[in-house]
């Protein structure tokens, strides 16, 4: 692709995992309001669990997520007691017992927490939730600190999906972003994984990294294809050191620039497609098997701050230091921090600092944004939207139009397969806040 029009595009954006997004999120909405958001779902619905453990090992400098080096006991401990807590506490405003569809692991790494605390959480989550055959239970996992037991550990958590964390196996990369890892090391997760009867094993990869090259990203998608993940995330680094401090370990001079990137983003995608992983939204590839690829162009495909998924379900209930319920009032989120977070709930309350309560323009631009970024269109007459009312969109989106990235059909937008890289560009448009607050991201 041209430089001149790689340079048009190179600005940044939000990655759009919520809308409006984290950044406008204010103490304006708390605990009281998320109690009352709590009380109303009804007993008939269905909810996704995200558990946050902001813990790891190690730290990697390159890495964006609220999480820290820990290694006392004594704080691990604690913190899955505040756990435990929380999931009572939420369980009892919300008045009756939810079923839960799908239920997330993240961090940070999960399994920092000992085997022992993970079960002892889940059984938290077994007694005031129902948890059934067909609910999806998903970890996150670092291959380089698998537990002992991990197989067992597994099971007992009742797991049927993990994400492993690669991004590249170049040594030069793996040494510029403080991450050694091995392919064995990998694999061996890989292997206890499928071993505890797990049949969606998925592989996380990140480009645009200091000192990665075409060839290196090559070479990594080659041992990563031999160990046959079911689903492959391709994320581009964020390079935000004014948000995420340990980053500034990381020389800028070292990082590919804008084009590189690019053409990092597009060999990569080339290789998985040519692999037969079919592509999904932004930055996901499936097994065409597979219940995400299925999905796809279907309008069943969802998007949260998980990223992409299948859940239909319109709750998302945050537990643990930083994590963000989402309900059809609006977001309400945690305390970013550890202590903040352990404090509001040793001290008998729930731990929301922020949130932001939803208006009906703020959910029409978001069910938008939503199906442009996981179908790479949207018929705007779907939503009784009357397309006259987006003259300023549609002004924002004839350059895309122009440059061959989009293309309008009536009330419909449909973002060409040359403009996938360029989605939150395309969804942008229809961002109402956009501006107002935060700082993001390239999105290239």
């Amino acid at each position: 692709m041209e430089q001149a029009l790689l340079a048009r595009y190179d600005r940044p954006l939000p990655r759009y995992t919520s809308y409006p997004t984290a950044p406008h999120f204010s103490a304006a909405t708390g605990a009281k309001d998320y109690a009352l958001w709590l009380a109303a779902i009804e007993p008939d619905a269905r909810a996704s669990l995200y558990l946050h453990v902001p813990f790891c090992r190690s730290m990697c400098w390159f890495c964006g997520c609220t999480t820290s080096a820990v290694h006392s006991v004594s704080a691990l401990e604690r913190y899955a007691t505040a756990l435990e807590t929380e999931i009572g506490r939420v369980a009892a405003a919300i008045g009756h017992r939810l079923r839960a569809g799908q239920i997330h692991w993240g961090g940070g790494t999960p399994t920092a927490l000992p085997a022992p605390l993970l079960r002892r959480v889940h059984a938290a989550l077994a007694r005031h939730f129902t948890l059934d055959d067909t609910t999806e239970i998903a970890i996150e996992i670092d291959p380089r600190t698998l537990p002992d037991d991990a197989t067992a550990l597994l099971r007992d958590l009742a797991v049927t999906r993990v994400s492993l964390g690669v991004q590249d196996f170049a040594p030069a990369v793996q040494a510029a972003i403080g991450r050694h890892q091995s392919v064995a090391q990998t694999k061996a997760a890989a292997d206890a994984a499928r071993a505890a009867g797990i049949a969606s094993v998925n592989f996380d990869l990140v480009y645009g990294l200091p000192f990665q090259t075409i060839e290196s990203l090559e070479a990594t998608i080659g041992e990563v294809l031999a160990l046959g993940p079911d689903r492959v995330a391709l994320y581009g680094y964020a390079h935000v050191p004014w948000t995420r401090k340990r980053q500034q370990v990381i020389a800028e001079r070292a990082l590919p620039d804008t084009a590189a990137r690019f053409a990092q983003q597009q060999r990569a995608a080339e290789l998985l497609v040519a692999a037969g992983y079919r592509q999904i939204g932004l930055d996901h590839f499936a097994r065409p098997e597979d219940m995400m690829a299925r999905a796809a162009g279907t309008g069943a495909l969802r998007r949260n701050f998980q990223g992409y998924t299948v859940d239909p379900s319109d709750l998302l209930i945050g537990l643990g230091a930083s994590a963000i319920s989402r309900l059809p009032q609006g977001y309400a989120q945690n305390a970013v921090g550890t202590q903040p977070y352990l404090a509001a709930i040793e001290a008998g309350g729930l731990a929301i600092a922020k949130g932001l309560a939803l208006d009906n323009e703020d959910r029409l631009r978001g069910a938008i944004i939503e199906r442009l970024m996981c179908d790479l269109e949207v018929d705007l007459a779907t939503f009784d939207a009357d397309p006259e009312r987006f003259g300023a969109e549609g002004a924002a989106l004839a350059p895309m139009e122009a440059d061959g990235l989009l293309r309008r059909e009536g009330s419909r937008v449909i973002v060409t397969e040359a403009g996938r890289p360029f989605l939150r560009h395309a969804a942008a448009a229809f961002d109402a806040w956009l501006g107002q607050a935060g700082r993001h991201a390239a999105a290239i």
